[in-house]
């Protein structure tokens, strides 16, 4: 049986912060990537759903709210620890994709005790190279006018139809409601604003400024890295690196997919990570399993 998602609203540090959610049993979150919001894990989110409870938030400033004024790693991190505490979860299995999982590594590294499991997504964070795409429209002048460009009706639907093809390696698998969604959140205040100071807090002319490979042996929760074979953001190399420095690592490449596995390749997104969670991820009661 599929479980039913339905979308809720609660206020995190006196800021409205709009969810996904679906299912019950042991908790998951589901953090998404810069330049969207938590409705891109509306695809995968019911399959994900059967047996755990599963929350996709929107982060700061993606949420329609206006934008933020500290774009870090580190703050988006904070922002999902009062997030869990806000809906009293315990452990909590973390998913993360993209800068997403970035801050989802963020805080396992400084909060380990809330994650008992941990999954990063076509992830940032993990080595420099990244698609010159991203960084281009941050440079200076040039980054404004996209941005004010982007907030138009005109702009918001070229840059939806203009990101597919760097996003997913299949346009015949992009989702209509996703051009939808894409197009609307643009629109929204806040959204294009803090969709470049992510972007230009963490690209630079020569790629990546934060990579914690380094710090990836220090996790002693199981991690599983999940990649889309064609991924045009992060090389592959990026996934392989980091699951060999994990101390209890897993790989999962999943063939034909873009830097979205889990819009583009739903059913097989969730057929890796769903048996990582039910071997992995805590119990029913919130507690850590062996």
């Amino acid at each position: 049986m599929t479980a039913t998602v339905i979308e809720r609203e609660v206020e995190v540090g006196g800021r409205p912060t709009r969810y996904l959610a679906g299912g019950e049993g042991p908790p998951l979150v589901l953090l998404h990537g810069t330049s969207t919001n938590g409705r891109e894990w509306a695809w995968s989110l019911p399959a994900l759903a059967r047996g755990r409870s599963v929350y996709a938030p929107d982060m700061p400033g993606f949420d329609g709210g206006g934008p933020v004024a500290d774009p870090s790693p580190e703050h988006y991190a904070a922002s999902v620890a009062a997030f869990l505490d806000t809906l009293g979860l315990g452990p909590t299995a973390v998913v993360g994709n993209s800068f997403g999982g970035l801050v989802a590594l963020r805080l396992a590294l400084s909060e380990p005790s809330r994650v008992p499991a941990l999954a990063l997504v076509d992830s940032a964070g993990l080595g420099r190279e990244v698609s010159p795409a991203l960084v281009a429209p941050t440079a200076p002048g040039l980054g404004e006018l996209t941005l004010r460009w982007g907030q138009t009706p005109a702009g918001a639907a070229q840059r939806a139809y203009s990101r597919a093809p760097l996003l997913f390696a299949n346009s015949g698998r992009v989702p209509p409601e996703w051009y939808e969604e894409q197009y609307r959140a643009a629109q929204t205040p806040g959204f294009m604003e803090t969709t470049f100071a992510t972007l230009r807090a963490h690209f630079g002319p020569f790629g990546q400024l934060e990579v914690l490979l380094g710090e990836l042996p220090r996790l002693q929760m199981p991690a599983l890295v999940v990649w889309g074979s064609l991924d045009l953001i992060f090389p592959t190399t990026h996934a392989r690196d980091a699951a060999a420095r994990l101390r209890r690592g897993k790989l999962a490449i999943i063939p034909g997919c873009g830097h979205l596995p889990h819009v583009e390749c739903p059913e097989e997104f969730a057929s890796v990570l769903g048996p990582f969670l039910d071997e992995h991820g805590p119990t029913r009661d919130g507690a850590r399993r062996p």
